[in-house]
């Protein structure tokens, strides 16, 4: 079935069709001459619509590199043939008939044509063109009447009278940074509101004397301003918002589809699978990619280097059907000072997805944006299915990381229930690291006379075969219910050796007999 916008593009070529025809002058024929022996007239090939296209529907999207390319093509076939390859680059999950990307695209292009026109069509406003590259911003403050304003400490305190505007706040935008606010100011009260070189674009008073005067003198700024509210960065961040947002998958999703062959460098990368029991019939189930730093290339941005990795899975059934895909970008930042030591750490991306039990296959694919250097591991695995009432664990867990959630954890990486947890793919620790184990179990019997869990849970460290240390859990401060314990450990490393070590997790079940063993290695450097 065609997609609206499939829909909509076959009715505009057809249109187009017999506009050409209608309007092409029939070559005169000879007296008595059969017109079926005369010339044939042939014209060059109009292209009005892809003009359009060019001009009115992608302006804000389309790369410098393919505009030129498609600005060097002769024939119509050539164009649609240019089109269709410009959206399958974006489209994020190819194994759907929609183009998801093109149809949320379009629905910009709506919404800012209904929202933001002023004497002009939205899309050709400032606060169009921002909205329709790069999607809805996290939140917008709008003050649309202007009027009384009290100034924020950064902004140098003190009241003033302002302009409409509205101020639009992006946690992330790739090629652009992090937190990114622009503010838009309607300055002639038509309602076409221009995006700000500054918190002062705002100012109705700016120009008049002794009026809205700041807490703080203008020259002592710098005792005040935000780092992002610097004339400089401000400009920088404007020009890059002008600049086309970045292709991101579109390579990546012809490696999984299409090409046997990464690269002659190709970028290596770790992959872990883990699994956490949601509920009957869903496993939570996280992919894990790390890779080395020393790979990466770190190019400057916004005053600090910065490495990018762009991050593509796709989950299928043994059946071939699509069972979810995961997307995202990944950037690591260091000063010119801390380059040489971000570069012997690795970078980490974690995303969870429900899963039925059952056997699948994923693809991932990693790109370093700097080098352009890929990688590709696909790997089969088998979401298991937990059976209710009886013992059963999650997958043990090695992190380099485990400690409580936090509020400035906003994002979901990492994060189940009240911990926050990053593996440790490679299982290699420094010495005095902190070695963290995490475990879920499930269907642990209560006790009825201490209301405790019926089960014994003993981690014994070895190595070289013979035991090292042995601990059993403390259940006194277990706040899961009977049918979730969370096992949530850090052993300290400061007084063992370094070498090859593992870790066995036994939980023996009280009422019904039943043990499981999870066991895991890792070393510890010297």
């Amino acid at each position: 079935m065609k997609t609206r916008t499939t829909i909509f593009a076959s009715i505009v070529f057809a249109a187009f069709a017999s506009i050409t025809a209608m309007g092409q002058t029939p070559a005169k024929t000879p007296p008595g001459q059969d017109p079926l022996s005369g010339p044939i007239r042939v014209g060059k090939e109009k292209g009005d619509v892809f003009k359009r296209w060019l001009n009115e529907d992608v302006p804000y999207i389309i790369t410098p590199a393919e505009r030129r390319a498609f600005l060097m093509l002769t024939t119509n076939e050539e164009r649609e043939n240019f089109i269709k390859i410009f959206w399958d680059n974006r489209d994020p999950d190819r194994d759907t008939e929609e183009n998801e990307y093109r149809e949320a695209y379009y629905e910009r292009i709506a919404y800012a044509n209904e929202n933001f026109s002023s004497g002009i069509p939205g899309w050709k406003t400032d606060r169009g063109r921002i909205y329709i590259a790069w999607g809805k911003p996290d939140t917008v403050e709008s003050h649309a009447s202007g009027g009384s304003y009290d100034r924020p400490a950064y902004e140098g305190g003190g009241s003033t009278t302002t302009y409409p505007f509205e101020t639009w706040f992006y946690r992330h935008l790739d090629n652009v940074g992090d937190g990114i606010e622009i503010e838009f100011v309607d300055r002639t009260g038509t309602g076409e509101y221009k995006i700000a070189n500054g918190p002062d674009d705002k100012d109705a008073l700016a120009m008049t004397p002794s009026a809205g005067r700041k807490q703080i003198e203008p020259g002592n700024s710098g005792s005040y301003q935000r780092e992002q509210d610097n004339p400089f960065n401000i400009l920088a961040r404007n020009i890059a918002l002008q600049n086309p947002p970045a292709i991101k998958y579109g390579d990546l999703n012809r490696v999984i589809t299409d090409s046997p062959v990464i690269d002659n460098n190709p970028l290596a990368f770790d992959l872990r699978i883990d699994y956490f029991r949601q509920s009957d019939d869903r496993v939570i189930t996280t992919f894990t990619v790390q890779t080395d730093n020393n790979q990466l290339k770190f190019e400057p941005s916004g005053g600090l280097l910065t490495a990018t990795l762009n991050i593509l899975g796709r989950i299928t059934t043994v059946s071939n059907k699509r069972g979810g895909i995961f997307e995202d970008a990944v950037t690591t930042q260091a000063s010119v000072d801390e380059l040489s030591e971000t570069k012997e750490r690795s970078s980490i991306y974690q995303r969870a997805v429900a899963l039925a039990p059952g056997i699948y296959k994923v693809d991932v694919v990693v790109r370093d944006v700097g080098t352009g250097n890929k990688g590709i591991v696909r790997m089969g695995f088998t979401v298991p299915k937990y059976e209710d009432k009886k013992l059963s664990t999650s997958s043990l867990v090695l992190a380099a990381k485990l400690r409580p959630r936090e509020e400035r954890d906003s994002s979901k990486q990492f994060v189940i229930g009240d911990l926050k947890i990053i593996p440790n793919l490679s299982g290699v620790f420094e010495r005095g690291q902190d070695v963290g184990i995490y475990m879920q179990v499930y269907n642990a019997g209560l006790d009825q006379t201490t209301l405790r869990p019926a089960v014994d849970v003993v981690y014994i460290l070895t190595k070289d075969g013979k035991e090292v240390m042995r601990q059993a859990e403390d259940w006194s401060s277990i706040s899961d219910s009977g049918q979730r314990l969370t096992l949530a450990r850090l052993f300290p490393t400061s007084n063992i050796p370094p070498g090859q070590y593992e870790v066995v997790v036994q939980v023996k079940d009280r009422v019904g007999g039943e043990m499981i063993e999870n066991r895991a290695r890792f070393s510890i450097k010297k």
